[in-house]
């Protein structure tokens, strides 16, 4: 399975791309902007805002390269507040961000048992009839993703936030994924699917 998965990475450009080597206590002492949406370890207080503890350094590097790119004219992820707060950080400042909240522990949340059985089947299979790839190829048996790759890890992460994520890549709103990936597949889904495997991928340790 990780050899599939790498090969499908290297087929789609996103492996190999040269970045700056971040320092985790730079990043710290660069994070105080951060805290207020957050926290001080990457764990947001509120599910508004994504948690970052834990993330690939890869992954949050590329978002924040995005969210400027977005919000001084070119492609990337539109994001009013983010795109703020991207706009006046170096390479070397995303770098250090990024390897600091990549350092932190995620606070792990629980998967309703009602949604297990079915959440299950749909991540780790897929839906044939549909068309619909299964979550386990880019995303992991554990929900981890793939460093190399800039696949994020999705275990952890407040349920409402990867729900609201999933439809903006259905309605369109979200666009950054390579070759239009999550854009394709959440097209797909329902807004039961968007549920469900929300909350059963962040309950996934």
């Amino acid at each position: 399975m990780k050899k599939i998965v790498i090969t499908l990475a290297l087929m789609l450009g996103v492996v190999g791309v040269a970045q700056a080597q971040g320092d985790a206590e730079a990043g710290k002492a660069k994070s105080a902007t951060c805290v207020a949406c957050h926290g001080p370890d990457g764990n947001s207080p509120t599910d508004m805002y994504p948690k970052l503890a834990g993330q690939h350094a890869s992954y949050l590097a590329k978002q924040l390269a995005e969210f400027k790119a977005a919000a001084t004219g070119g492609e990337g992820r539109a994001n009013a507040i983010m795109g703020g707060m991207a706009m006046p950080l170096s390479e070397q400042d995303m770098a250090d961000l990024s390897a600091y909240f990549a350092s932190q522990a995620i606070v792990p949340v629980a998967t309703p048992e009602d949604v297990v059985e079915q959440g299950a089947a749909l991540y780790q299979g897929g839906d044939i009839e549909r068309g619909i790839t299964a979550c386990i190829a880019c995303h992991g048996p554990r929900g981890e993703g793939l460093e190399s790759a800039k696949f994020p890890s999705l275990a952890g992460q407040y349920p409402s936030y990867i729900a609201t994520q999933l439809n903006m890549f259905r309605s369109g709103e979200r666009n950054n994924d390579p070759n239009g990936m999550m854009r394709s597949i959440a097209a797909k889904l329902t807004d039961q699917d968007i549920e469900v495997l929300s909350q059963y991928v962040a309950g996934l340790r």
